[in-house]
């Protein structure tokens, strides 16, 4: 069968997967109330990241019975219980919140069903893997923490995956970066046909969005990512491929490092991130922040994809240029705008 017809298919099935969960979660009262973190005011449902772990069921089941030949057969099973169990707890948790403790170790062991199939679980190379579990808990917690507005989830996911399309499929007229085949083409491709679908519904102005990805999507299309980029360093040997998540790892980090200046507690919710003082202080348009997010990540890669010489050195030189260009940019918006933030926290205690 046409590979295209085939991902034609995949579409079409994923977009009646999420109209009827649609038809679930609005019968299973599963929504999303605002807090004091929301960047939203009305009650929108919530999960619709489910798509992208039933995105991963569907290529499963097309490449086992010869659908979309990628010569894997049933591919990647743990990589496939990995996702589906963080991803089943996300959902739980999103429906009734769940004890810290059952979501840590359902991470936890969902990371180790990742790296067994990463075949990263051997002796020799336990500090490899003690390495990736702090890269892979941060990261996986960053996507997370970042998904508050609308559009952001799906847009920083497709700036991910496009350059990972690229490097995977041959990045066309760059000499210096040869094609690396870490994954199946067909993985990537049903991915991004979720990620679309999702996007359909989320991607939308303020107050206009169908669904939100809920902690399955979020967290489900961290660990799909961390994956890919996973097997790719794990081809190559090379750490900085990391370049791709640069911009949401910057955010993260540096908005980590200002709530503990400010001896707050990690674990509640605020809204201190650089997209939320836009969305919310400035009133720049969630779909606005977004494609900024989205077009900023994608300038990045694209960078080190086609500009980078195509050495280790020149590889932690672009990262680490590419680390201070965006930090220096965070903290003279953040000295510029965030007074606007304290502001806002004044008028809610006088209320």
């Amino acid at each position: 069968m046409n590979t295209y017809l085939v991902y034609g298919i995949i579409f079409v099935i994923l977009l009646v997967l999420e109209l009827v969960y649609f038809k679930i979660a609005d019968k299973c009262n599963i929504i999303d109330k605002p807090n004091e973190r929301s960047s939203h005011s009305t009650i929108v449902l919530r999960g619709g990241g489910i798509i992208f772990m039933l995105g991963l069921w569907i290529w499963a089941a097309f490449t086992s019975v010869g659908l979309l030949d990628t010569g894997l057969g049933f591919g990647y099973p743990w990589f496939l219980a990995a996702v589906t169990l963080i991803a089943g707890v996300s959902f739980v948790d999103d429906i009734r919140s769940l004890p810290d403790s059952v979501r840590l170790v359902a991470q936890f062991v969902a990371m180790g069903l990742m790296f067994y199939q990463l075949d990263m679980l051997h002796w020799e190379m336990w500090w490899v893997v003690i390495l990736a579990l702090i890269v892979c808990v941060g990261a996986s917690n960053v996507i997370n923490f970042m998904d508050g507005i609308n559009g952001i989830t799906g847009g920083y996911a497709l700036s991910v995956l496009l350059p990972l399309l690229l490097i995977n499929h041959g990045a066309a007229g760059c000499d210096l970066n040869a094609q690396v085949a870490f994954v199946p083409t067909s993985l990537i491709m049903t991915v991004i046909l979720a990620d679309v679908v999702f996007c359909l519904f989320n991607f939308r102005p303020k107050g206009k969005a169908k669904c939100f990805a809920g902690d399955v999507g979020s967290i489900g299309i961290a660990f799909i990512l961390l994956f890919m980029i996973g097997q790719l360093i794990m081809k190559t040997g090379d750490v900085t491929y990391l370049v791709f998540l640069l911009v949401y790892g910057v955010d993260g980090c540096l908005t980590i490092c200002h709530r503990i200046m400010l001896h707050e507690n990690l674990g509640e919710a605020h809204r201190k991130h650089a997209y939320q003082l836009m969305a919310n202080e400035l009133k720049i348009g969630h779909v606005k922040v977004s494609l900024l997010y989205m077009g900023i990540q994608t300038a990045v890669s694209l960078g080190f994809i086609y500009l980078c010489p195509n050495t280790t050195l020149a590889h932690w030189l672009y990262l680490f240029g590419a680390i201070l260009l965006l930090s220096v940019a965070y903290v003279l918006f953040k000295k510029k705008y965030y007074h606007l933030h304290e502001e806002y926290l004044a008028s809610l205690k006088q209320k």
